[in-house]
């Protein structure tokens, strides 16, 4: 059966591979002869008979097999991406949108109606036919009178979905296994070969790449793995906004702020491992408990770093950069459930799934013990526990759950309130900070 099948793909490949010399034929009569041969091979294997097989992914001793699949991968690959619009046919896509346009016009948009949209469907050739559906015109229909959908609506939805198709093969190339994930080293290549492509980038030195690399390719599996399979689907990347983030440095005149806000430009990663190597006091490149510990404003209790090097990932009791990225993530977006799980975890001290009274209680006396040290009188413990189960409203009155936090979308303050005395302090004192923030926006409209 093995030997049928390599037979049948190499007849296959062998034809796509002589697909693009065919030059003088019609698109129609490429697929015409591609199906005929499709059905020659395929009635050839199955012998007359319909039935249904498994192929194990070649062993990696198995040479020929492994050569084989990435060979017929890569047809299969460049085949796709011959069937995407290129920037001219894109161009004479929006010629021809703009030449349909019905009046008037919605404002300064241009329109369309569903006659026009079809006879641009007519014109504008095979490739984009899948784009000119009734579906797709039925979504973009907004409140217009005519009963119209706007033209830059659709072209920016069209070349949308270009772009996604284009990420999808690009990202496949670098999918070794061919299953539709990629591993961390993977993601690394990717992300390796994508900086000269990226002009935020042009300024990092090549010795920081490295250190880039690790830092763009945490984001992904911080949020994008949190079982911690050491892989990630190929579709979720697509789906997240990170691949935006990162692509978005191919704009030159991206604003300062945008790339202070944006994890991947240079300012943020410089900003991230400049911090790293101020809190590595003895120059060794790893973080000890004690160097962690002046992380931020200095305030996270010495129960909750504890917990840190007890769950973590450690080389002989200390911190690398790649567990430190982790640990940032978590702390710098308190508000996703990622984080909250991160956090979560290092909570949930007997791995029980839930954090009970003594659990807070193990935690919050962290934060009483560092009041007493400012010289402050430390609050109640039963005042805030209290609290805490009137925020959260857990489905259990006992026990607080990984999701109830989640639910309760006040999980980073919980959270806060037990790691961090500023987190403590800034709940605790939430009323006076609102009030000061009214107080100054007040000012400003007086002013203004």
């Amino acid at each position: 059966m093995v030997d049928d099948v390599i037979t049948w793909i190499l007849g296959w490949s062998s034809f796509l591979s002589t697909f693009d010399l065919r030059g003088n034929k019609s698109e129609d009569e490429r697929k015409t002869e591609e199906t005929a041969l499709f059905t020659k091979y395929y009635t050839q294997l199955k012998g007359g008979e319909q039935h249904i097989y498994y192929c194990s992914l070649p062993a990696e001793d198995e040479v020929l097999r492994q050569k084989l699949r990435e060979e017929s991968r890569a047809v299969f690959l460049q085949r796709k991406s011959r069937e995407l619009l290129d920037n001219e046919e894109l161009q004479n896509l929006w010629f021809l949108l703009d030449k349909h346009q019905v009046p008037p016009l919605s404002g300064e948009e241009a329109m369309i109606n569903y006659e026009a949209y079809v006879l641009v469907r007519q014109k504008a050739g095979p490739k984009c036919r899948k784009f000119f559906t009734a579906k797709v015109y039925a979504k973009l229909l907004s409140n217009d009178p005519y009963g119209r959908i706007s033209i830059m609506q659709f072209f920016n939805y069209v070349m949308r979905k270009v772009w996604l198709h284009q990420t999808r093969i690009g990202l496949s190339l670098y999918d070794v296994a061919g299953q539709g994930y990629l591993r961390e080293s993977d993601l690394e290549n990717y992300i390796l070969e994508l900086i000269p492509t990226l002009p935020q980038l042009d300024g990092l030195e090549k010795s920081f790449y490295s250190f880039y690399v690790c830092t763009a390719v945490r984001k992904f599996f911080f949020f994008l793995d949190p079982l911690r399979t050491g892989k990630i689907k190929i579709q979720d990347i697509l789906a997240c906004s990170f691949l935006d983030d990162l692509l978005e440095l191919r704009d030159e005149e991206l604003s300062k702020e945008s790339q202070e806000s944006n994890w991947f430009s240079a300012p943020s990663a410089l900003r991230v491992y400049g911090q790293y190597l101020n809190l590595d006091k003895d120059h060794n490149g790893m973080l000890s408990k004690e160097e962690l510990s002046r992380y931020g404003t200095a305030t996270l209790t010495s129960v909750f770093l504890d917990r840190v090097f007890q769950e973590c990932l450690t080389y002989d009791g200390e911190m690398d950069y790649k567990t430190y990225l982790d640990f940032v993530l978590a702390l710098e977006n308190k508000k996703e459930p990622a984080a909250i799980q991160y956090i979560f975890k290092l909570l949930d001290m007997e791995n029980q799934g839930y954090l009970n009274v003594f659990s807070l209680n193990y935690f919050f006396r962290a934060i009483q013990e560092q009041m007493k040290q400012h010289g402050q009188e430390p609050v109640s413990f039963q005042d805030v526990k209290d609290e805490i189960f009137d925020m959260v409203k857990p489905q259990d009155p006992y026990k607080i759950t990984f999701q109830d936090l989640v639910n309760c979308c006040q999980g980073d303050t919980v959270v806060g309130i037990l790691i961090d005395l500023n987190g403590f302090w800034t709940y605790e004192n939430r009323e006076v900070l609102v009030a000061n923030d009214d107080s100054s926006n007040t000012v400003d409209l007086e002013e203004t």
